[in-house]
């Protein structure tokens, strides 16, 4: 697993673009939540779907990113928290124990 750190706002323009070509996957995570450290590490065990690129948000440093992720793809704050981006609009969106690698892989497809 490659994790593509999101640290500035553009990257999130960016990240809405690229999803029009390729499934573009945000985790958002605390790294003081041992769950959220729980699912980050059973992610990394497990082979991502492929043509998806994997963005982690450091929700402690950049918390500005996370409100405008909620803001712009209409979706609650969590964390843990996975959203899956496709043509610009956020298609799937899990929190806690429900983020699933398998599920991610089946909403790519």
């Amino acid at each position: 697993m490659k994790w593509i750190d999101l640290n500035d706002i553009q990257q999130l323009r960016d990240i809405m673009e690229l999803s029009k070509t390729g499934s573009q996957v945000i985790f958002k995570h605390s790294t003081r939540c041992f769950i959220s450290s729980m699912i980050k590490s059973k992610l990394e065990r497990i082979v991502p779907p492929g043509e998806t690129d994997f963005y982690c948000l450091n929700l402690l440093r950049y918390r500005h990113i996370s409100n405008k992720i909620a803001s712009e793809f209409n979706v609650h704050h969590q964390s843990p928290q996975i959203l899956l981006i496709k043509d610009g609009e956020c298609i799937y969106d899990e929190s806690h124990n429900g983020i699933d690698m398998n599920e991610i892989a089946a909403q790519v497809k």
